[in-house]
């Protein structure tokens, strides 16, 4: 699949990739067609497993806040360490920023404080979700990869395209 060029020019074909990446991984199943399913199954693993060897390294940092009556107060925060921030910095700069959306039926308050402080969802998602289940059952198993799965489908009515869907496991 390196060499997979999907029919399409470079820009064109890296914007899509990166659009595929991101939903992929925002909501765990993509169908497609099988050599777009193949590729980009190819680059969340790379992603999954960047966050998964990255993801543990946190620094303790003291800093100085304003409290509610204007003192000083000094509190302990964790901050990125240097390979999280950039594995994070790498990632920020492949996948698209995907927001989050309103649940049905949630009041505008609840959606406000269920998104309080994330800037952004779908890297905290990957860091604090898929990172430490996968290294769950990296350490149980014995072995990384084999996050994502491809089930085939079948033709695609219409134009006779192998179609699949690729999910995480």
């Amino acid at each position: 699949m390196a060499n997979d060029k999907l029919g399409r020019p470079s820009k064109e074909r890296n914007a899509m990739l990166r659009g595929q990446v991101s939903t992929f991984l925002w909501n765990g199943k993509l169908e497609t067609t099988l050599a777009k399913a193949k590729s980009t199954a190819r680059i969340a693993e790379k992603i999954i497993t960047l966050a998964i060897n990255t993801y543990e390294d946190t620094v303790k940092v003291v800093k100085e806040i304003k409290g509610a009556d204007g003192k000083k107060v000094k509190k302990e925060v964790l901050n990125d360490g240097t390979k999280k921030l950039a594995a994070r910095k790498k990632i920020m700069g492949y996948v698209y920023d995907l927001q989050e959306q309103r649940k049905p039926k949630e009041s505008i308050e609840a959606f406000k404080a269920r998104i309080e402080g994330i800037k952004h969802p779908l890297l905290e998602k990957i860091f604090n979700v898929y990172a430490p289940k996968y290294a769950e059952r990296a350490k149980q198993s014995g072995q990384g990869g084999g996050y994502t799965r491809i089930i085939k489908l079948g033709k695609r009515r219409g134009d006779a395209a192998d179609m699949a869907i690729v999910e995480l496991v």
